[in-house]
């Protein structure tokens, strides 16, 4: 995963800087739907065909991407297209969509439930944890039913862990130390 990364880093930061601030949610709409795309291994399977060249390639994801293309995204595709590196193209849309928040002060967030989570709950779990990390979030809910209650909000690299599960580890490490 980090290879990927690390190939995807570059191409991510130069669709950034090309890009204005007020276009980057349009051009962030279309590098996730070319992800999507990107991540079928049949496509991949197509476009690794010695037989197959670069302009058909870029004809099908133009295809089932449905719509124009920015000329911007348009210029990457054929880029990504020409070296080889379709494999790479679901995390340069991570990658540019990381930078796109970071730009406009806002971070992606997981929130882990062991129960479905109404709006109103949502709202103020969010509104609590935006004070906590100090920035606006774009949050999304998955339920595990695992962590027997509690939640389990990752933002970026930080984890806060208030489950049921996380409270018993922590008193089993305690009582076996």
């Amino acid at each position: 995963m980090a290879e990927l990364a690390t190939i995807a880093r570059p191409y991510a930061e130069a669709l950034f800087k090309a890009v204005a601030a007020s276009d980057a949610p349009a051009l962030s709409a279309q590098m996730n739907a070319l992800a999507l795309v990107a991540a079928d291994d049949r496509l991949r399977g197509f476009a690794d065909n010695p037989k197959t060249q670069a302009a058909q390639v870029f004809d099908v994801i133009g295809a089932a991407v449905g719509g124009a293309l920015d000329a911007k995204i348009a210029n990457l595709l054929h880029a990504i297209i020409d070296n080889g590196r379709l494999a790479a193209l679901p995390e340069m849309a991570a990658q540019f969509q990381t930078l796109v928040n970071a730009r406009s002060g806002v971070s992606e967030a997981t929130i882990q439930s062991a129960f479905a989570i109404d709006d109103a709950q949502l709202a103020q779990v969010i509104a609590t944890l935006e004070k906590r990390f100090g920035r606006k979030l774009n949050a999304k809910v998955e339920v595990d039913p695992e962590l027997i209650g509690g939640i389990r909000a990752i933002v970026g690299d930080e984890v806060l862990d208030t489950s049921v599960k996380a409270r018993l580890e922590q008193m089993k490490v305690a009582l076996t130390a």
